[in-house]
């Protein structure tokens, strides 16, 4: 048998008796490690991964599909921003030629803003009002997207002051010593004699913009005027709303500008609930809105005059306002109160001050043909037994006038013959009266008609009747409707009158 036969005989021998629960005769057979070297190694190994530069390096937090996606869109501009501020950082304390370039503007290249990423309530108001949020001066170079996605900071990284802040007053930016000084080779504890490190990152035009930013210890002034607002952030933040469901998207933008700010639309999310549902966020101007000592808006600011959006009640105060206007108060003049007081619109609307849209040239000369037509409608706006009668009385063209005052051969009705006898024309009071009885009552009241309209035992009329045919059928309704006239002639007892009762 040879040695190949041999060997291989003798291993199935020894496999066999192990499994036979008996040990080979083989000494070169592998053998076991002890168990406490083992754990020993594994120990080893995980104090080398807790403290090793891989696991220093912070992992990046599980995102959406979606938000992962919407990033890898956003273009290799800011992309190319961060990596070349990345390589200028190292290479020296200079700025690059031509400048920087990310952190200049919201988008890079200074591109249209998603409305996606724009706070609730852009559609309905695109650009923030002058009035509510005055003009900024933006002399900083920020890349937001930088410090949030790259650098993963968070919002109160820099805004801490926000989450106590109860007034627009209060200062919300980074205190430079306290926290840009952090990460950036600067030295801001002095504010008049900030010292610059030597890394890129510490140098003052890395950050301040204008003409020979940092030359003699000076920069442009950053200039952001308060909102001329109510606004407590703390209450906000305490009910748990997020920094973006005021500000948008700020986390994938660079620079912020006040196109971040809130829109009042967007406000009204919360605060246009009704019921239970409205909770504290209540929808009185005055809860955010400026007021005066008598509960009216501040409308009157430097950047000019607050005025209502068009989305708002149809309240806008656009060209066509004075035409729309008598819609929106007649629907609630309460909301038109709250800027305006009474006096404001009594000067339009007791005569003093008359729009030419209104009474246009010389309506004076036409308005008789206007009252008869009853267009426009004059009692909208005037009182007809004040407005009207006095001024026909003081030219003499009413039938209480004076007589020193009535002009000579003039007379306020056509002659008899074509205003009261038969036949009736288009001419006669019958007819004027069915046309417009407002212009009649403007100076008769119901005893001028019963001279004439009435029997001659009831109350000393010519005997005209004043019912037409078939008037008891429908007695009620009229007299439903004015009972006045049926008591000028019949006495609450008369049983005629009963009859329509």
């Amino acid at each position: 048998m040879s040695e190949d036969r041999m060997d291989a005989g003798q291993d199935g021998g020894r496999v066999d008796a192990g499994q036979d629960g008996r040990r080979g005769p083989r000494r070169s057979e592998a053998r076991f490690v002890p168990g406490w070297v083992a754990i020993v190694a594994c120990l080893g190994a995980l104090a080398l991964a807790i403290v090793g530069p891989e696991a220093a390096a912070q992992p990046k937090p599980s995102a959406a599909a979606e938000d992962e996606s919407e990033e890898a869109a956003e273009g290799e501009d800011g992309a190319e921003g961060d990596a070349e501020e990345g390589a200028q950082g190292e290479a020296g304390a200079k700025p690059p030629p031509g400048g920087y370039t990310s952190g200049l503007h919201p988008m890079p290249g200074d591109a249209e803003v998603p409305l996606a990423w724009m706070p609730p309530g852009t559609s309905a108001t695109p650009i923030p009002s002058d009035e509510i949020y005055p003009p900024q001066t933006l002399t900083i170079r920020f890349n937001h997207k930088k410090h949030v996605k790259g650098l993963r900071q968070t919002c109160k990284s820099c805004h801490a002051a926000a989450y106590t802040s109860n007034a627009v007053s209060d200062r919300l930016l980074p205190r430079p010593g306290e926290t840009c000084d952090n990460c950036h080779d600067v030295d801001h504890s002095d504010l008049t004699q900030v010292k610059a490190g030597t890394n890129e990152n510490g140098q003052c035009a890395y950050c301040h913009i204008g003409e020979d930013a940092g030359n003699g210890g000076k920069v442009a002034p950053l200039v952001l005027p308060h909102a001329n607002l109510r606004f407590p952030h703390q209450k906000h933040v305490g009910r748990n709303m997020k920094c973006s469901q005021c500000h948008g998207r700020v986390d994938r933008l660079e620079l912020a500008t006040r196109e971040q700010l809130p829109r009042m639309a967007g406000c009204f999310s919360c605060h246009n609930m009704s019921g239970a549902a409205q909770g504290d966020a209540k929808s009185d101007c005055d809860v955010c809105h400026l007021t005066r000592p008598d509960g009216r808006l501040v409308t009157a600011f430097a950047t000019g005059d607050l005025l209502p959006p068009r989305w708002l009640h149809n309240a806008g105060h656009t060209p066509d306002w004075l035409e729309r206007h008598k819609q929106i108060a007649a629907n609630d003049s309460a909301f038109c109160g709250t800027c305006h007081t009474d006096n404001y619109c009594t000067d339009c609307h007791d005569g003093k001050v008359r729009p030419r849209n209104v009474h246009p040239n010389d309506f004076l000369s036409m308005h008789a043909q206007a009252a008869r037509q009853d267009n426009p409608r004059c009692v909208s706006c005037h009182q007809q037994q004040t407005f009207c009668a006095d001024c026909h009385r003081r030219t003499g063209v009413a039938r209480d006038a004076p007589s020193a005052t009535r002009p000579a051969g003039r007379r306020f009705h056509p002659p008899p013959a074509e205003w009261t006898n038969a036949p009736r024309s288009a001419k006669h009071h019958a007819w004027e009266a069915e046309r417009n009885l407002n212009a009649c009552v403007s100076c008769h009241t119901e005893r001028d008609c019963a001279t004439c309209h009435a029997t001659r035992g009831a109350s000393g009329g010519q005997g005209l009747n004043p019912h037409p045919l078939g008037f008891e059928s429908k007695c009620k309704t009229a007299f439903s409707r004015n009972p006045r006239p049926c008591l000028v002639c019949h006495q609450s007892s008369d049983t005629f009158l009963q009859r329509c009762q």
